[in-house]
Order: C-alpha cells, then structure tokens, then sequence
C-alpha cells in the first residue's frame, strides 16, 4: 500500500471514530425522556464544601445573606432554574459551572441551597 493510500485511510478512520465518540456522548433525545433526574453519588464532594469553596465568595454567609451574589436561603426560584443558573450563569454577574462541575456536584449545590433555613434577614 503506498503511503498517500495510508494516509488516505487512516485519515477516514479518525473521521469515523471522532464521529463515532461524538454520538456516543451526546445521548438522543429518547434516552433523556426515560432517564431519571440526577443524584449526588458518594463520590461526589459535598455540597456544602462545595459551595464554601467556590460559591460562599459571592453568597455571602454560606448563601444566607445577600453578597455580591443574591441570598439563596428560601429561595422561591425552582430547582430548575437554579441548576441552570449554576450551569450556564448568569452574564456579568455570576459564571458558569457547567464544565466545572459534574451534575452530581450541581446537585449536591442545589440539596445544599434547599436545607439552607432563611432567617428572615
């Protein structure tokens, strides 16, 4: 075989694997209709170390006063909006997690904001 026919094939055997990978990790749209909604696992850090370590800059007293962040204790928003909020970010004002944090971690951060207990202030 010569070498403009090898690199002719092994440049179609990249194509079809990095396509291959592609598809593999972006699940359709029938597998997420039946999927349950994510859990925190074990392996997970937790959320309220979490949370400390990269949210409590910006929410202020573990998120039970309002910062540079809003106060998250007895928030009304739903947990859809927050998990989103995490993940996308809101811009110019707070970043995006979503390629920082597992969604096991969101959910952690999420199950941390729900047991904050709002003191009124």
């Amino acid at each position: 075989m010569s070498v403009r026919r090898s690199g002719a094939a092994f440049a179609a055997f990249a194509l079809a694997l990095s396509i291959a990978c592609a598809q593999a990790q972006s699940p359709g749209s029938a597998a997420k209709a039946g999927a349950p909604p994510p859990e925190a696992s074990p392996n997970d850090i937790d959320g309220p170390t979490l949370f400390a370590s990269v949210c409590g800059f910006c929410h202020q007293d573990g998120g039970r006063t309002e910062g540079k962040g809003p106060k998250l204790a007895g928030s009304k928003r739903s947990d859809d909006f927050i998990i989103a909020r995490i993940r996308n970010g809101k811009p110019g004002t707070m970043p995006a997690f979503g390629g920082a944090f597992s969604e096991g971690q969101i959910i952690a951060i999420l199950a941390y904001i729900r047991a904050l207990e709002d003191d009124g202030n």
